[in-house]
């Protein structure tokens, strides 16, 4: 679970997995978040160095972990 209280701006583009089952992982980078969601782009055609550029998904802070980047 991340705590989005604790996020600072030196956590935008950080790696994060999506595991609300534990069938289930997707892996995406921290674009940006608000008092509830953080915002994770888990797609952007394999092109990572501009995921900035992509949209994000609202996402629930306790599916979601930090990981070593890729």
């Amino acid at each position: 679970m991340i705590d989005i209280a604790a996020l600072t701006e030196a956590d935008r583009g950080r790696w994060v997995e999506y595991s609300p089952w534990p069938s289930q992982v997707e892996r995406g980078r921290i674009k940006h978040w608000n008092r509830h969601l953080v915002f994770v782009v888990y797609r952007c055609d394999n092109h990572w160095d501009q995921f900035a550029d992509y949209t994000a998904a609202p996402t629930l802070p306790e599916y979601l972990s930090f990981v070593v980047e890729p």
